[in-house]
């Protein structure tokens, strides 16, 4: 199946012939009393409508195992605790706030160190130690959108025995599909394009390596940061229309990009591949879009306040993936854990903006950055 009809086709054949699977919310299950043993027994081992949402996430993921988490967070936090004391995880200066608040707050107290690098397509053989055991990598990076090359960096992990894990949450699997270029471990925040709507908080792990897997799935049963039957339904009903939505949010997008970068009260623009002719191509290579999301600065005469407070459309706040655009500062929102060194060393200045771009008409859209670039003005 193309990931389209996968989106809506892969779950079929319900109970007396439902076209949408049905709520299990039960939050235990009644045992054979001679054997003991059953598919479930307690909601949080196992749940069948959260099996049915997982069994969705892998197949769009090329995978062979899939698993649903309360946030992406506790689907990163459980990546992550794969890690043993004395292990080292490889990660990008430019990563999500809340992944940097994990790695530099929580991981040490577990004896496993963090080394943050300003490029990581700049590693190479020298740079892995005995410990290094894993990278973790954002491509595109969040807020940055910086681009890494995933071949070589997932050849160059596994030549010393380290693990790669993929936040795919800004390409989703429509545009990037990370285990299929080599990586181990796939992570997304579904609260954004995958539910799309900004009402539900979940995460996912996609993998086909089963020893990991397994340690997956003890991190579900052990740590209990599984996601509910309700919020797994409704995960999947909006998956179906990723593919759609996704679409007519890359238009707009590319629509916004070519608007701002011949805008004189535009300082900067960053989207996936403009860092260079490099990245560009890297990109090119590993995804089919550029995504929904983009970066800027105002041109520094400019008043960003006022900016702000003139949009109408763009809500100011964090967030990305929904079908209503949204609009933050990734300094003081979505990397506050950073410190001003950490977010200076990640290029993400006090004045860039984070642009998730929505499925309004884009006409609305332009119209709007306008006006309010005019009143900043």
């Amino acid at each position: 199946m193309h990931i389209q009809t996968a989106a809506v086709q892969t779950l079929r054949h319900h109970e007396h012939g439902a076209v949408v699977p049905p709520v299990h919310l039960a939050s235990t299950f009644e045992l054979d009393p001679g054997s003991e043993d059953g598919s479930y027994a307690y909601q949080r081992g196992a749940n069948p409508t959260r099996a049915q949402l997982e069994t969705v996430l892998a197949t769009l993921d090329g995978a062979d195992h899939g698993f649903a988490f309360a946030s992406g967070m506790a689907a990163t936090a459980a990546a992550l605790s794969t890690l043993e004391v004395g292990d080292e995880v490889i990660l990008p200066a430019s990563v999500y706030g809340g992944t940097y608040r994990f790695v530099d707050l929580v991981l040490p107290g577990r004896g496993v160190t963090g080394r943050f690098v300003d490029d990581l397509g700049a590693l190479t053989d020298a740079d892995f130690t005995p410990a290094t055991r894993a990278i973790f990598m954002e491509t595109p990076a969040n807020p940055t959108l910086r681009i890494t090359d995933l071949r070589r960096l997932t050849e160059l992990a596994h030549r010393h025995g380290a693990i790669v894990i993929v936040d795919n949450t800004f390409m989703t699997p429509v545009l990037q599909r990370p285990l299929e270029l080599g990586a181990d471990v796939v992570v997304q925040s579904a609260t954004k394009y995958l539910a799309g709507h900004s009402d539900l908080l979940a995460g996912a792990i996609t993998t086909n390596d089963e020893s990991l897997a397994e340690a997956f799935a003890l991190a579900q049963k052990a740590q209990g940061g599984v996601l509910s039957p309700g919020d797994s339904f409704r995960l999947i009903q909006g998956i179906k229309t990723l593919p759609l939505r996704l679409e007519r949010q890359q238009a707009n997008a590319v629509a916004i990009v070519d608007h701002l970068r011949g805008h004189d009260d535009i300082a900067q623009v960053w989207y996936p591949g403009s860092h260079s002719e490099d990245e560009a191509r890297i990109h090119a290579g590993q995804a089919t879009g550029t995504g929904a999301v983009l970066s800027f600065e105002l041109a520094p005469e400019l008043d960003r306040v006022a900016f702000l407070r003139a949009l109408r459309y763009p809500g100011y706040a964090v967030s990305l993936g929904g079908v209503e655009s949204l609009i933050c500062r990734p300094a003081t929102m979505t990397h506050e854990a950073m410190t001003p060194q950490a977010r200076e060393k990640a290029g993400i200045s006090d004045e860039l903006l984070r642009l998730s771009v929505g499925i309004e008409d884009i006409t609305d859209l332009l119209s709007d950055l306008d006006q309010a670039l005019a009143e900043a003005g």
